[in-house]
């Protein structure tokens, strides 16, 4: 079993840094094949951990993947600098640390399946498979394949986190939403109408008793609110959501708020719950309304 250098600019991480190290006369053939030995070792371990080592594809196929767990691990620690990937290589831990952090990297994005086992325990194993190094290719593209996983991930966490941060009820009920942005946009809706309180199912009623302000009918206005309220998380999940809004985002808002002030004077003028409903429905199919709230008025 052999670990192979691929070209340096499409090649896994691994590969760059070794034919750096290389080319700067920082690592000579001895020193680059202790190193392998020590991934070749890994792989073995690897292999008798989640494969077969006796069978040798699938001792190549965890060396493969060996490959890819320690260059994304390594790219991680090294910010994508070979030079200091190649002082992390050099020291006691050699490839080991940048495994085990590349690992860890792959445990905590992958989704957990309560009904369906990982062949690879608590890492996803198409995830695995994404970031492994390709026998029969030269690019590789685990890197950004992690990188959208993360994406997923946050994006997985951001509904909690949404539902902890501003929600009262902090129960995920994936029929009340479809989406990060429709729950961003109830959160903005809320926090404008009703001041910078927990979401509640109270804003049909409370919007009887606010006096729309003007300002608030502005999608710089608007925009400015939902900043502030994505300020208030970290900055993965933040950036997740964000991912999530769409262009018309604000202009949604917009007519939500313009919606909602004739909410305000049907409601006023004494109509019917049935009446209100009635209009809500209306609306609702013409143009969605964005960041209301979908509860029935009792």
């Amino acid at each position: 079993m052999q670990l192979v250098l691929r070209d340096q600019e499409q090649g896994p991480f691994l590969s760059k840094v070794l034919s750096f190290g290389k080319e700067q006369q920082l690592l000579s053939s001895e020193d680059v094949a202790a190193l392998k030995a020590k991934a070749v070792l890994m792989s073995l371990k690897f292999a008798d951990k989640f494969y077969n080592k006796y069978k040798m594809h699938l001792l190549e196929q965890a060396a493969h993947d060996v490959v890819g767990v320690v260059s994304l691990g390594l790219a991680e620690l090294s910010d994508h600098d070979p030079a200091r990937a190649l002082t992390l290589l050099q020291s006691a831990d050699g490839v080991m640390k940048p495994f085990q952090k590349g690992w860890s990297m792959l445990v905590t994005v992958s989704p957990k399946q309560q009904s369906r086992k990982s062949l690879f325990g608590d890492v996803d194993e198409q995830l695995l498979h994404d970031i492994s190094s390709p026998p029969d290719a030269e690019e590789w593209h685990g890197w950004q394949l992690y990188q959208n996983a993360l994406l997923e991930s946050n994006r997985r966490n951001a509904i909690h986190l949404l539902k902890q941060q501003f929600f009262q009820q902090q129960q995920v009920d994936p029929f009340e939403h479809f989406s990060l942005e429709g729950m961003l946009a109830e959160v903005v809706i809320y926090r404008v109408v009703c001041g910078h309180s927990k979401v509640k199912q109270d804003l049909k009623q409370r919007i009887r008793q606010t006096e729309m302000q003007e300002r608030w009918f502005n999608t710089d206005y608007l925009l400015l609110q939902t900043e502030a309220a994505l300020a208030e998380l970290p900055a993965g999940i933040a950036d997740a959501i964000r991912a999530d809004i769409g262009q018309n985002f604000a202009p949604a808002m917009l007519k939500t708020l313009q919606f909602a002030a004739k909410y305000r004077e049907k409601a006023l003028a004494q109509a019917s719950p049935e009446q209100l409903d009635a209009f809500e429905h209306k609306q609702g199919m013409l143009n969605p309304l964005l960041g209301w709230p979908q509860y029935i008025e009792m």
